[in-house]
């Protein structure tokens, strides 16, 4: 295609006739890999006579075209793109990439990013040399604009990655000095070269990010940029120019060159200014650094903030960068001494203000409530945020240097306080009152640790707090409420306080003012975490609801969700009445927040996609709490069916593992599993195959409550055949020798699922298991593999002993498989403690399978493997036994710390799961719940679990809190030892005779001992099966 038919279709892409349009990009899809098309977009973009429309399109065309296909994704694929092309490109785009207007120029840039990226330097090396002429020619912008873009691909490269951009600061820091030092010496410089000296910054930041390049070392060549900086840092920017539009004020030029300067003397400062650095070269520069610029950079930082004084303008971040600097020069004495003089105007007249509710606040308040509480709740804001900075500032000055401060700053706070309540009706600061109140709360960790202060706050709540939430300022209801609920936690001396805090809390709810109610939310949180009772929030629990639904109709806030997973947490089964309706209301709320999260294209407002993730967390929560109550999922089945189809799509990668939870629930506690549910079987094998590997872990939940709570539709459907499925995706990834071993160990315990779950009914399938899993075995390096693999071996003999040791036979591999078995039973380590087959799991499974064997008769199992098995057996039983006792004592042990736990706050047990684990053990007939919480801790655990060590005990954490219930769970393995020996001496009583009299003593002694726990373990099952007739016939 010439260049001016492609200028036409450009032209069209851009028509309001939507047939035109469509006509035009199918032309463009036709043509896009034709050679030259690319030097001929490249034409376009650079033509000044061309429609600036159609330049611009051209460029976005150009950048996505160069983003997808300028390097092939896989090694073997064959580039789309000439290489003639990629050097007329490259050749080109240098020249005109200074020349273009901004709006071309940013495309252009993103274009450079990614051919930079992959090409240099190997398949650029000129790129550089490019650069270093420039810097010295006319071309300083083209070159400075590169240079940037080169610069930052390294920034956070570290040790051999790293290398070129050696090289690139030999070649070129020599001359941005020099370009740098004739800029600062203009004497009314305009705001393009404010533009330059932001680029030389920019620059330098990327190339000390990480460290300190060689030259710098040099202390004459570090000082000269030193001095470029601080006067930078010093000079008043320029007032003629300044936009008078706050946004556009902030974005000027040469308060971007001051943000640039302060970022970069901060980062010199907190990373690289530490004199306790070890390195001696470091530690020399630190020193150095500290010595001679720390102090003086200080000085220039409050000079800076003294503006905000009298009135002038400083940009948030600068602010916020600043109180930065001064909260790490706090712990530091020479920089605490620097600061002393000036610490209490710092304190009262700069970082107080800073910290109170301003006009922008109020504006933002009336006009754009829910962006008020968007950046309110936002983290990313908190970086820029003022008032974040000056609330760190106060709580590190308390925290290090709470001696001379805390009490001196708390008068301060007092007096405001004082002065408000005396203030006439019409006359009250609001405002001040407000920063006061932010103050005490961001205090509160240290006050309610602290006397005097910590036997006062409950009066100071009732005489400070309480007031506001009656107060016409609308910000003070939703900071009182804040404040409440920082300080929910304390020791009330009058539960009536207590109450009247709550009841205020939960009022704030149904204030007309959006941020108010959102305050509340936030704060409620505390108050039922904090409730010794739920007496009086269970009264309002309907009204509570409703509330929070009103709010999430109207705010997508993940802070909402927390505190509604709190109360469901709270209330447990009580929630049954509120389940069906809460699920229905978190379900439409997560597609709202969907909605909201795939139209933020740009991931600018995270804040959608944090509450859709909440609301599905929260779902999870409710799911548990009633899960003794099946009745309940059939009705709620049909409202998280549509969110579990896509969600188990490629639409749900960010939210994988919330899903799966859900499924997990509810196929573990539904009466049966619908074919409306077994639907989402291939969903989740095609995604494992496809892309889902690293949840592999999860994924094995709901296929095992498939496998083991329908068993029959498993074993009798052929469309889907599941059990072909399994197969395919089960010897797929155990094949593939690109996966690691620790991602393929869910594939054993899979086949283990189904050997026992499916016990004489897939005899078809246990000869391709227990191949897959050798060939497997052969080539695992991972010691917990080899376990796992060999109780395949084992689950096989225990499923059928005769038709699993024939196919050993038939593969040729018994001798080699047994060796390997018994060599992983005996390897202990450097402790004493096995070091294989460790969970009591695995020693049951390892028992049940070696038992099976004796069970054969003596044509198949031979005297000398007879006797090695029994043997085998008898140690096993003993380590099971003893691992049995000592995880009973533990939980008795743990029983008593919770029940002291009882006493403390509710607090300390939210989140951290530990308490349920202790019930999973404690109560085998209780909330099976548990059982499917711990399995997706263990799940989360093994994300984060590194390689294990022969040497060390990483092993310990595959505890049997990772195992769902088993076909095992009712089969004592010492009964059904001793059942099959009895079988033996009826069947066989020579071969008997002749195995006990070739028993050493010791054996003979374990033998003995293992009868007798036999006969005690049997009495022991049959008074359970009794307590437990007795139990459902008393609630029948």
């Amino acid at each position: 295609m010439d260049l001016q038919s492609l200028a036409v279709i450009l032209r069209a892409a851009l028509s309001h006739n939507p047939d035109e349009r469509k006509a035009a990009e199918e032309s463009l899809n036709q043509f896009q890999y034709a050679p030259q098309h690319l030097v001929r977009l490249l034409q376009i973009i650079v033509d000044a006579n061309c429609d600036l429309a159609v330049r611009q399109f051209a460029s976005i065309h150009f950048k996505n075209f160069v983003a997808k296909n300028w390097s092939p994704n896989d090694p073997g694929e064959i580039s789309k793109i000439s290489q003639s092309d990629k050097d007329m490109v490259r050749q080109n785009i240098l020249v005109f990439v200074a020349q273009v207007p901004p709006i071309l120029r940013v495309q252009l840039g993103e274009c450079l990013k990614t051919i930079i990226s992959f090409d240099y330097p190997e398949q650029w090396p000129g790129l550089l040399h490019w650069v270093k002429h420039n810097l010295q020619d006319q071309q300083v912008f083209g070159a400075l604009f590169v240079l940037r873009i080169l610069s930052r691909k390294y920034e956070f490269k570290s040790d051999d990655e790293r290398t070129p951009v050696h090289l690139i600061i030999e070649e070129t820091f020599v001359h941005l000095l020099n370009i740098f030092n004739k800029l600062i010496q203009i004497g009314s410089p305009s705001v393009d070269m404010a533009e330059l000296i932001k680029l030389i910054c920019k620059i330098f930041w990327s190339s000390i990010y990480l460290e300190i390049p060689k030259q710098l070392y040099d202390v004459n060549v570090f000082n000269a940029w030193m001095v470029l900086f601080l006067n930078i840092l010093e000079r008043p920017v320029p007032l003629e120019g300044q936009p008078t539009d706050p946004e556009q004020r902030k974005l000027w030029g040469w308060w971007k060159v001051k943000k640039w300067t302060v970022h970069i003397l901060n980062r010199l400062y907190t990373r690289f200014g530490d004199t306790r650095l070890q390195n001696s070269e470091s530690k020399a520069f630190a020193q150095m650094f500290t010595k001679t610029y720390a102090g003086k950079i200080l000085e220039c930082h409050l000079n800076l903030l003294n503006v905000i004084r009298t009135g002038g303008y400083l940009p948030d971040r600068v602010i916020n960068l600043i109180l930065q600097y001064l909260s790490n020069s706090v712990s530091k004495s020479s920089m605490y001494q620097l600061l002393q003089p000036r610490l209490d105007v710092l304190l009262f007249e700069i970082i107080f203000p800073l910290m109170c509710f301003n006009d922008n606040d109020q504006k933002l308040w009336d006009e754009d409530p829910h962006e008020y509480v968007r950046k309110g709740y936002d983290i990313i804001e908190d970086l820029y945020s003022p008032r974040t900075a000056s609330m760190d500032f106060v709580s590190e000055l308390v925290r290090k240097r709470g001696k001379e401060n805390l009490q001196k700053f708390i008068n301060f706070i007092v007096e405001i306080l004082r002065r408000y309540d005396e203030a006439p009706l019409d006359q009250k600061p609001y405002r001040q009152k407000d920063g006061a109140l932010l103050a005490i709360g961001a205090l509160c960790d240290r006050l309610k640790q602290t006397e005097p202060y910590k036997s006062e706050l409950e009066r100071m709540l009732v005489q400070h707090v309480f007031p506001e939430f009656r107060s016409p300022a609308g910000h003070l209801r939703a900071k009182a409420a804040w404040v409440a609920g920082q300080y929910a936690h304390i020791d009330f001396t009058d539960q009536n306080n207590f109450r009247t805090a709550l009841h205020s809390v939960v009022a704030g709810l149904c204030d007309p003012e959006l941020p108010v109610r959102v305050d509340s939310v936030f704060a409620l949180r505390s108050f039922v975490e904090a409730s010794k009772d739920l007496v009086e929030i269970r009264p309002i629990l309907p009204q509570l609801l409703d509330e929070f639904f009103k709010l999430m109709n109207e705010v997508e806030n993940e802070d909402l969700v927390f505190t509604l997973e709190t109360i469901v947490d709270k209330f447990g089964e009580e929630m049954a009445p509120y389940a069906l309706g809460l699920c229905q209301n978190l379900a439409s709320a997560f597609w709202r927040c969907l909605s909201t999260a795939e139209a933020d294209e740009e991931g600018d407002d995270p804040g959608g996609a944090l509450a859709a993730v909440g609301c599905l967390r929260a779902i999870s929560t409710i799911l548990e709490s009633v899960s003794r109550l099946p009745h309940l999922f059939v009705n709620i089945e049909p409202i998280l069916l549509p969110i579990m189809r896509r969600m188990l799509t490629t639409d749900g990668q960010e939210v994988f593992e919330e899903v799966l939870e859900i499924v997990s629930y509810m196929t573990f506690f539904s009466p049966t599993i619908s074919l409306e549910m077994w639907s989402l079987w291939p969903l989740m094998v095609e995604a494992l195959a496809d892309w889902a590997i690293d949840f592999f872990s999860n994924i094995l939940v709901p296929l095992d409550n498939y496998i083991s709570r329908g068993t029959a539709h498993f074993l009798t459907c052929k469309d889907p055949d599941y059990q072909q499925s399994l197969w395919n995706m089960v010897s797929t990834i155990m094949a593939d020798q690109n996966l690691e071993d620790g991602d393929i160990e869910p594939a054993p315990k899979l086949i283990e699922v189904v050997l026992q779950n499916c016990k004489g009914k897939v005899d078809h399938w246990v000869e391709p298991y227990l191949r897959i899993s050798i060939e497997r075995l052969r080539r695992t390096g991972k010691p917990y593999l080899k376990c796992l693999l060999i109780q395949v071996v084992a689950n096989a003999l225990y499923y059928n002993p005769a038709l699993a040791l024939n196919i050993l036979h038939g593969i040729g591999v018994t001798t080699e498989i047994f060796g390997l078995w018994f060599q992983l039973l005996q390897q202990v380590k450097k402790s004493g403690v096995r070091a294989n087959f460790r969970r009591e799991h695995d020693k049951k499974v390892c028992c049940l399978g070696l038992t099976s064997l004796l069970s054969l008769p003596a044509d198949q199992l031979p005297a000398e493997a007879l006797g090695r098995i029994f043997r085998a057996g008898l140690e096993l039983l003993v380590a099971y036994k003893d691992q049995v006792a000592e995880a009973a004592k533990e939980d008795e042990a743990e029983d008593d710390d919770d029940m002291d736990g009882f006493q403390t706050d509710d607090e300390d047990d939210v989140g951290d799961g530990s308490d349920n684990e202790m019930g999973a053990e404690e109560e085998e007939d209780g909330d099976e719940a548990d059982s499917i919480k711990l399995q997706k801790l263990a799940a989360q655990a093994k994300a984060f679990r590194p390689n294990d060590s022969d040497d060390d005990d990483s092993d310990d954490d595959y505890s049997d809190d990772d195992e769902l219930q088993s076909p095992i769970d009712e089969v004592d393995p010492f009964v059904f030892f001793v059942d099959t020996i009895k079988g033996l001496q009826a069947s066989d009583p020579l071969r008997f005779q002749n195995l006990s009299q070739t028993l050493e003593f010791q054996y003979q002694a374990l033998a003995n001992g293992v009868a007798q726990h036999a006969e005690q373990r049997r009495a022991e099952i049959e008074k359970e099966k009794i307590e437990k007739a007795s139990s459902v016939a008393a609630v029948t």
